[in-house]
């Protein structure tokens, strides 16, 4: 089990602009050979827009994109037509597949804040599709088959604990609260990359949310 913390990732984003990112892996002027990707997890970005701040349009191809809103509303628009608003507790999937433009906002009059996490296909090319699911339970595993992963949303009380899936890569990102999982207290935004994942389970030291990644080898 690799612990990674919320103060080694990368700065990012565009302050001025408004915008405040953290990357827990390589990404743009933040090149590091050692830390590419986990599993299917090549990207898991920290995102905070300020009311009014945002993406303008850009380009996406061979990636899936899913994003989990923390706190306030994120606006999304994008080439195939579609334009949402994505709430906390909505997971919302763009899979650029060939190709796909896209715009990210922060519309509204609040702070936004969300994680937003990029896996890589098991085969490039296609057509883009969007989807957002409203509301996702606990015990509903979000499937994206295209690169081989589930992910698994969880939110528990202090002193309750859940355990991890089995699995080659399993990648756990604290998104509130803290947790202590095989020793180890995380809090938000660290997490853990396990490979070979068994018999694990985190408890919550306080009321948390965890996100779950379980991914093939």
């Amino acid at each position: 089990m690799d612990i990674r913390r919320a103060g080694e990732r990368y700065p990012g984003g565009d302050p001025e602009a408004g915008i405040v990112t953290r990357h827990a892996f390589s990404f743009g002027p933040h090149y590091d050979p050692g830390n590419l990707r986990f599993g299917a997890l090549i990207a898991c970005n920290e995102e905070r827009l300020a009311p009014g701040a945002g993406f303008d349009e850009h380009p996406h191809s061979h990636i899936e994109i899913v994003t989990w809103v923390v706190e306030g509303e994120l606006t999304h628009r994008d080439s195939t037509g579609h334009e949402t608003r994505v709430r906390p507790g909505d997971v919302q999937r763009l899979s650029a597949a060939a190709g796909v433009r896209h715009v990210e906002r922060n519309d509204g009059v609040t702070p936004l804040t969300f994680v937003q996490m990029w896996l890589a296909p098991l085969a490039p090319g296609g057509d883009p599709s969007y989807e957002i699911v409203p509301g996702i339970a606990d015990s509903t595993p979000y499937a994206v088959p295209e690169a081989g992963a589930m992910l698994h949303v969880r939110r528990l009380a202090a002193g309750e604990r859940t355990a991890l899936p089995d699995g080659a890569y399993v990648y756990a990102h604290v998104v509130r609260g803290e947790v202590r999982l095989d020793g180890e207290t995380l809090r938000p935004g660290d997490a853990a990359r396990v490979t070979g994942a068994e018999d694990l389970a985190a408890e919550a030291l306080t009321g948390a949310e965890l996100l779950i990644w379980e991914m093939a080898p």
